[in-house]
């Protein structure tokens, strides 16, 4: 195995928030449903959102930031471990199999204001 490539990002939180009372529907375009609720039906905190964004753009940057990936392609799950994962589909998908992607990393993180994520794509 080797690293193919690696991305890191960071959102600021009340900057994000910003953005999503901003602009209606932006929320829907950039997660999945169960990205955006938590397991008993609840929206899930824009901590968590903004963590789940920067890991987005992470794997983006990860992948060489190609034009056309979907950001719903995308999912930041998390295992019952407490370990994040992703799950590609479509765009992303078939760009990280182009690029001979077997496997992610992503390390999650917010504190003081900020959330950032870390992506490293193996293959």
């Amino acid at each position: 195995m080797s690293i193919i490539g690696v991305g890191i990002d960071v959102a600021e939180i009340d900057r994000f928030r910003a953005s999503l009372e901003r602009t209606p529907g932006l929320a829907e375009r950039l997660f999945v449903e169960s990205e955006l609720l938590l397991p008993s039906g609840e929206r899930r905190g824009i901590a968590s959102l903004a963590a789940r964004f920067a890991a987005k753009e992470a794997l983006a940057k990860a992948l060489g930031a190609p034009a056309g990936l979907y950001w719903t392609d995308a999912e930041v799950y998390v295992e019952d471990s407490g370990q994040p994962r992703l799950r590609v589909k479509g765009t992303v998908a078939a760009r990280a199999a182009e690029l001979g992607v077997c496997s992610w990393h992503v390390s999650l993180s917010h504190d003081a204001g900020v959330a950032s994520a870390v992506v490293v794509a193996e293959g």
